[in-house]
């Protein structure tokens, strides 16, 4: 038989690692959860970001296409001096340039405008995605201290070990639920 303190012991040994096995089991579901819904948002930046550079070049064609009406608009207004039946042909020409080139400036502030819409989507998307990645640097630590915990069976490590837990936990739900907590701080640290 076993004097009762070597039981006793290896009863608080067994608990301890049991608090490990189960608290280590539930972060990383817990950050499974969150992973898939992490490579969802980057997926979504790369769709903002791709669209974002889409719609800047379709707002360069728009302000070439403006600039080339107003050249010919200019050039059949300069050679408007002609006889009177050419004028004519040349000032409506020059008309329809100018009609042309309108169209192509108000067009231009349309594409701009979903141009910088597509920056504000990929932004706030970049914000859920800070949230993610310390949501993960957070676990990754705290399961290392668990891992330590049980290898030296400090039971006062484990309670340490809990609170980058509890920051990974409160940080993956920040990105789950669109909650407004952030540090910037670590953000530009861990970017």
């Amino acid at each position: 038989m076993e004097p009762v303190s070597e039981a006793a012991e290896r009863e608080a040994r067994s608990r301890l690692n049991t608090l490990v096995a189960i608290t280590v089991a539930l972060l990383a579901t817990f950050m499974g959860v969150c992973k898939i819904k992490d490579d969802n948002i980057v997926q979504a930046m790369q769709q903002a970001q791709a669209d974002r550079v889409d719609h800047w070049s379709y707002y360069q064609a728009k302000v070439v296409r403006e600039e080339v009406a107003r050249a010919a608009a200019d050039q059949m207004r300069a050679q408007a001096s002609a006889p009177a039946p050419a004028a004519a042909a040349l000032r409506a020409t020059a008309a329809r340039y100018d009609s042309l080139a309108d169209a192509e400036a108000t067009k231009k502030q349309a594409v701009r405008e979903q141009a910088e819409g597509d920056q504000k989507t990929y932004d706030s998307l970049n914000y859920r995605d800070d949230q993610f990645d310390l949501a993960d640097a957070m676990a990754a630590l705290a399961i290392s201290l668990l891992a330590i915990t049980s290898l030296t069976q400090k039971r006062w490590l484990y309670w340490v070990a809990l609170v980058p837990t509890g920051v990974a936990v409160l940080m993956g739900l920040a990105g789950l639920l669109g909650w407004h907590i952030h540090s910037d701080a670590l953000a530009r640290l861990l970017s």
